[in-house]
């Protein structure tokens, strides 16, 4: 574990205007990666051992914390986060929390995978963050319960060692650990507040899964597909294009800003594994007056394979979900989607079944993963 960077101490009271004005954070380099703490890929807040002030679910959140200065109920100041209540000694000579008292909270991860960074956010928490962190990763089958988690035949593996954090600020910590994890344990020591947990990384899905599903979309982030690269993250990333479910919203796809050049825009993709895909989705929902004009998907198979174009440039519509049949199936390990001149899309759908080396690869990777 590295912290990149560590920020420490208290934030200056708030005082007045933008909120964020003294936020400290920095760009890590970990951010690229999908968060699988994100609940619309099923991710939760399970449990915590308190929650007096505000409440563990506020720590998925996708959007960034708000703070309300006259915002208050009858416990105290709403704050948008996870606040514990102040810890207290045992005695009244000795009034002080222990050096091993602290707070927890279990979060089920929306999918699998391997961790490559953690970042906890205190945004607006300037004098009651907690005086470290630190964050501990399980791998349990099924769909445990918090007490199940909380039993003893648990193996908790330690991904942040107990740490100084700063208040208002994204404390972030690189993590490189080539091992599948199901659920976290964030710790804050002794107590306080965290406004936002990201956890970013790789999906590793269950082969066994995928193998029962038989035909599935091998691009889909919860079935292990990921975003490489993309010409333009302007509005939007270009992630948002392989969550689950349809759009619900103009910002809930990938929308890139407007060209005065006569190129176009594009995303890369690595699927699950290699695989045959029989036909595909692309869905402009919500996109009415900014929807790409015309798009076509490529496939290659291999790190440097040949690119080859399965779907020919096509004309899209607005705030539609565009089905195609390919006339034979296309083998690769690799997509990519060309929209013309610019605009956006906001889910691409590409349906298929491992191949047999496909197959293999995964049950290795799943194994070498330790699930």
């Amino acid at each position: 574990m590295t912290a990149t960077p560590g920020f420490t101490g208290d934030a200056n009271p708030y005082g007045g205007g933008d909120p964020y004005a003294d936020y400290r954070t920095a760009d890590f380099p970990f951010t690229q990666y999908a968060n699988l703490a994100d609940r619309r890929l099923g991710a939760g807040v399970v449990a915590a051992n308190d929650e007096f002030f505000a409440q563990r679910e506020n720590l998925l959140v996708p959007e960034r914390a708000e703070f309300d200065p006259e915002h208050f109920g009858h416990k105290g100041k709403i704050m948008d986060g996870w606040e514990t209540r102040r810890r207290r000694g045992a005695a009244t000579e000795d009034p002080w929390p222990t050096a091993e008292d602290h707070d927890w909270a279990l979060v089920r991860l929306g999918a699998p995978g391997v961790i490559r960074g953690i970042v906890v956010d205190t945004a607006h928490f300037r004098g009651n963050y907690p005086q470290a962190v630190s964050v501990e990763a399980a791998s349990v089958p099924g769909s445990p319960s918090p007490e199940q988690l909380l039993g003893d035949d648990v193996k908790w593996t330690t991904l942040v060692p107990r740490t100084p954090v700063g208040g208002h600020a994204a404390n972030g910590f690189a993590v490189s650990l080539e091992q599948r994890f199901t659920h976290l344990r964030v710790n804050q020591h002794p107590d306080g507040g965290i406004a936002r947990l990201r956890v970013y990384g790789e999906v590793a899905p269950d082969p066994a899964w995928l193998a029962a599903l038989g035909t599935f979309d091998v691009v889909a982030l919860e079935n292990g597909g990921s975003v490489e690269d993309a010409s333009d993250r302007f509005y939007s990333p270009a992630t948002n294009t392989i969550q689950p479910g349809r759009s619900s919203k103009m910002d809930d796809g990938w929308e890139t800003r407007r060209r005065r050049d006569r190129g176009h825009d594009w995303i890369r993709y690595r699927l699950v594994t290699q695989s045959r895909i029989g036909a595909v989705e692309i869905d402009t929902a919500y996109l009415k007056g900014n929807s790409a004009g015309w798009a076509s998907l490529s496939v290659r198979d291999g790190e440097d394979g040949e690119w080859r174009e399965i779907l020919p440039r096509t004309r899209l519509q607005p705030d539609t979900n565009h089905r195609f049949v390919l006339p034979e199936a296309a083998v690769g390990t690799h997509a990519r989607i060309d929209i013309y001149p610019d605009g956006g899309i906001s889910r691409l759908r590409l349906y298929g079944a491992p191949t047999e080396a496909g197959s293999a690869r995964l049950a290795a990777r799943h194994q070498e993963l330790g699930g």
